[in-house]
């Protein structure tokens, strides 16, 4: 059986689907709504630095926003196990165990193209950052990315390529549909971060272009393990290297955009779209001998025999 497949292994009523989908992904929806109708006027910038003001520590209010997204994880692990009863590994992969060896690959492999590309870029034009190394700060930064930000993304892969593309396959049959469809929300639910009103509408290729790298991964490789690694190794940089002004993520990192506005950004978003992603999903095609892209993106998704799937608590 294939990773879409294991979605069979469970109970699949549609409001058991549509119960779960409310409550986990409720903070997504409440976010985008506020975002779409209440927001004018709203400045993200200026609250983040009221509430800063209100408590000056970088880190509290990044550990206070990313504690929901465990509790949220939690949620949805459980309604898997107890509403759909299926187990968390027919979510997580399709192999017979999870393979964490490969996470820890694609982790790596975003960390160091991460690194190295910063370091061209600050090599080429340093007046673009600065050094704001607080080695007390930055210890508890650390701290809090490795003991939450797993969390975070964990919630993000396993409810939008997990989840959600699981779900949406076995009703619509194929997997072309769910791919684009999970690629497009996970994007579009991310619009409220001041990156958006920093940068413009076209920062919503990244959004929406790291999606479909994270559902090809998904689906290319039978299993969530790249993408879970590659989201963290992604977000944890994101978090430690370089933050700025403008950045939803208001860190302690290593290093500061010096620049008062992503005016000047924009190649940071299409590089790595346009460029960087594919070089990447061609290093894990060579790696883990990816095979037949069309029948793995753009195949029908069929039942299988019950015998194959009707294993409870597998």
């Amino acid at each position: 059986m294939n990773y879409i497949q294991q979605a069979y292994k469970g109970e699949n009523d549609a409001w058991k689907i549509i119960l779960t989908l409310i409550i986990v992904s409720g903070l997504f929806i409440i976010n985008l709504i506020f975002f779409l109708f209440f927001s004018d006027g709203f400045d993200v910038i200026e609250e983040q630095k009221k509430l800063l003001e209100l408590i000056p520590s970088k880190n509290f209010w990044l550990a206070a926003n990313l504690f929901p997204f465990a509790v949220l994880l939690g949620l949805l692990f459980l309604f898997v196990k107890y509403l759909h009863k299926r187990s968390l590994k027919s979510l997580t992969t399709g192999r017979a165990k999870v393979d964490w060896s490969r996470a820890f690959f694609s982790f790596s492999l975003i960390v160091v193209v991460t690194i190295v590309l910063f370091a061209i870029g600050y090599f080429s034009d340093p007046s673009m950052v600065e050094l704001q190394f607080d080695p007390v700060k930055f210890s508890i930064l650390l701290v809090i990315s490795l003991l939450l930000f797993p969390l975070q993304i964990g919630l993000e892969e396993y409810l939008f390529r997990g989840y959600l593309m699981q779900q949406v396959a076995i009703i619509v049959k194929n997997k072309w549909f769910p791919l684009i469809l999970t690629s497009v929300l996970f994007g579009v639910l991310h619009a409220a971060n001041p990156e958006v009103a920093e940068m413009g509408p076209i920062i919503m290729i990244f959004y929406i272009g790291t999606g479909l790298l994270l559902g090809i991964m998904t689906l290319m490789d039978n299993g969530l393990e790249l993408a879970l690694g590659f989201h963290f190794g992604n977000n944890l940089m994101a978090a430690l290297l370089v933050t700025s002004k403008w950045s939803a993520l208001q860190t302690d990192a290593v290093f500061v955009y010096t620049a008062e506005n992503a005016s000047n950004e924009i190649s940071e978003i299409l590089v790595p779209v346009l460029v960087v992603y594919p070089i990447i999903l061609w290093i894990l095609a060579k790696k883990y001998k990816w095979t037949d892209w069309k029948s793995n993106l753009f195949g029908k998704v069929t039942e299988p025999p019950k015998e194959d799937y009707k294993i409870i608590g597998e």
